[in-house]
């Protein structure tokens, strides 16, 4: 008899991922999805639905009421702009702690929890998992509400048994990206991008975090985080070979650091006026100016995970944007 596996976040980039290899593994899939959810990327028909909110315990228990063999929690609230603290407190916070509450409850015999490497915050050096982590209060309310739903999973797994997995993405590529980095190569294409930011980080295949997540279901350690990292490139770096492999101009600089913080504070200060999101919050500035990289050799040695080359990792990402019409008329070619 196949597994079952329960998918919060299913309509996300990496949930969308992960129920696609979890079908190809044999699992029987529920995705927990918002009713206004967009499931163009799901495969609907292989799957069950389930709609519901984090929000929503009762509708959360319904979900479980088959008892999955593992809940994967991928579900989170991404904004970078203050405007968002509230709902993404509700969803990074209080949706974690829902969930929680009915892993324990439902008894499953996994939980697989989708944490961030920005939960290390912006470190200065490249972490493992045995960095120290000081981010309960940070000043980034995303980091703050990731870390603090973190904590929550450590807590019932040290204090209720809990058995749960926690895996911390670094920068995420590959098909069915629509929001992310996505936005930027779609900028590229369409030579309307207005600037490189002057960051560094590590980019993972989503795929192979996907892979992961299955992998952790069985041979997780409890209590666990592992970092899921990959090739370290600057940002320019990457767009510029995105840019080869589009056939586009590519950018030949970086805009300063300390211009893109002070548009963004100016930004910021008018976004309290209109009460509208500003095109770069501080908190984004910050966090692409900054050079994020980890260590991923124990994900690699006890989860199997891999790091997929940039070359391959950014034609995967590309073709997918191009087979959805996503790139415009400039870039035309394939990335063969």
């Amino acid at each position: 008899m196949s597994q079952h596996a329960l998918v919060t976040g299913a309509t996300g980039f990496v949930g969308s991922n992960l129920v696609r290899q979890l079908l190809l593994q044999g699992w029987r899939v529920t995705a927990f999805c918002r009713r206004s959810s967009d499931l163009r990327d799901l495969p609907t028909a292989a799957i069950q639905i389930r709609y519901g909110d984090l929000t929503d315990p009762a509708s959360l228990h319904q979900a479980m009421s088959e008892r999955p063999d593992c809940l994967f929690h991928t579900a989170a609230d991404t904004s970078v702009w203050s405007g968002h603290r509230q709902r993404q407190h509700q969803i990074n916070v209080e949706g974690t702690r829902h969930v929680v509450a009915a892993a324990l409850q439902h008894r499953v015999s996994r939980l697989v929890y989708t944490s961030s490497f920005a939960t290390w915050g912006l470190q200065r050096r490249r972490i493992d998992e045995t960095t120290p982590v000081e981010t309960s209060t940070h000043w980034i309310h995303y980091i703050r509400s990731k870390s603090s739903a973190r904590d929550i999973v450590l807590d019932a797994v040290r204090q209720q048994g809990l058995p749960a997995v926690i895996l911390c993405p670094g920068h995420i590529l590959g098909p069915h990206d629509r929001h992310n980095w996505a936005r930027l190569f779609i900028m590229l294409a369409r030579q309307t991008l207005p600037g490189v930011p002057p960051g560094s980080g590590a980019f993972a295949d989503v795929e192979e975090v996907a892979s992961a997540h299955i992998s952790a279901a069985s041979h997780g350690a409890v209590g666990e985080q592992y970092l899921l990292g990959g090739t370290e490139v600057s940002y320019l770096a990457l767009l510029q070979r995105a840019a080869q492999l589009l056939q586009v101009p590519a950018p030949l600089h970086t805009t300063p650091a300390w211009l893109l913080k002070c548009l963004a504070r100016v930004l910021d200060w008018r976004s309290k006026i209109t009460g509208t999101e500003p095109r770069i919050t501080p908190e984004a500035a910050a966090m692409v100016t900054a050079h994020m990289h980890c260590d991923s050799s124990k994900a690699m040695r006890e989860l199997d995970y891999r790091i997929t080359e940039l070359d391959p990792l950014l034609r995967k990402t590309l073709d997918w944007l191009r087979q959805q019409d996503l790139l415009g008329s400039a870039a035309t070619q394939q990335s063969a």
